[in-house]
């Protein structure tokens, strides 16, 4: 089972680069100093140990962060590895086969030992735009758990925000257009545009506003709706090239990394491939079992 799952995240995050997001990292254009390969590696290296279920999902999270700085000397994955770890321990949990339900009862579980655990992997990162909080900054020892510490963040932090409300982001718009896109056009990588697309336009990058504030919001909102019409008018997505190429290019003049709207469109890209798993999984136990 736990190859299975850690070909569905290296998969996920296979995809995310090979998709044309604008102002990320892509096969399309790199940038912010960081390539494709930088993001491959980390997939590959953190695979292992987010699978490891014999440790507690924090240790999970800090060797797979301690492994991707060892490999890339850089952060490419702190998001993604924070929300794909409670995915896939929640994956290996579903005995009923509902991996949103098996997510909750993981998530609630967390542990003071688990946020000990992922404070020493963000001090470790140094994230851009890391500022100090009156409570519960991972610089100081925890005093609650992981989920409680997210709880905190959610209104800065949409990782947090998805740790506090058990993904909604994924499960109410992130699901939905990745099925919409594969729908119209066929090709998961432009379903993975739509879905970074639909979420940019909706929801504004704590990534970038940890560094900017409010100053590029509008702007990339006023973007993603346009480039969010274009997709949903077309039958060629490939015709958006240009289009996105030019997006891609001024968010990297103005340095704009939609870094967490990126976690956020991996994540619905695990969960998407988790679903199918446990569905097909399921599927087979229901034929050996002759029900």
């Amino acid at each position: 089972m736990d190859s299975v799952l850690e070909a569905c995240y290296r998969e996920a995050c296979r995809l995310d680069v090979e998709a044309f997001k604008p102002g990320n990292v892509s096969v399309y254009a790199e940038g912010h100093g960081m390539r494709v390969a930088h993001f491959l590696r980390s997939a590959e290296v953190s695979a292992p140990w987010l699978c490891r279920f014999d440790l507690s999902l924090g240790e999970r999270i800090y060797r797979a962060m301690r492994a991707t700085l060892d490999a890339v000397g850089c952060n490419t994955n702190l998001g993604i590895v924070l929300l794909a770890a409670p995915l896939l321990a929640a994956a290996s949990q579903s005995g009923d086969g509902n991996l949103r339900d098996s997510l909750r009862r993981v998530l609630t579980a967390t542990t003071r030992e688990d946020a000990a655990w992922v404070y020493r992997a963000i001090r470790e990162v140094e994230p851009g735009g890391l500022g100090r909080v009156a409570e519960g900054d991972v610089r100081e020892e925890p005093r609650m758990t992981l989920r409680e510490a997210m709880a905190l963040a959610k209104n800065h932090d949409r990782v947090a925000f998805n740790y506090t409300f058990y993904y909604k982001d994924i499960y109410t718009l992130g699901i939905p257009r990745y099925h919409n896109g594969v729908y119209r056009w066929g090709d998961e990588r432009w379903a993975t545009v739509l879905v970074f697309t639909a979420l940019l336009r909706r929801i504004p990058d704590t990534h970038v506003e940890r560094k900017f504030g409010k100053r590029f919001t509008e702007m990339i909102q006023a973007e993603m709706l346009r480039l969010e019409s274009l997709l949903l008018e077309t039958d060629t997505p490939e015709a958006l090239v240009p289009a996105i190429r030019a997006i891609d290019a001024r968010f990297k003049r103005e340095g704009i990394n939609p870094g967490t709207t990126a976690d956020l469109t991996v994540t619905t890209l695990l969960a998407v491939r988790l679903e199918k798993w446990l569905s097909s999984a399921g599927s087979e136990a229901g034929r050996v079992s002759g029900t």
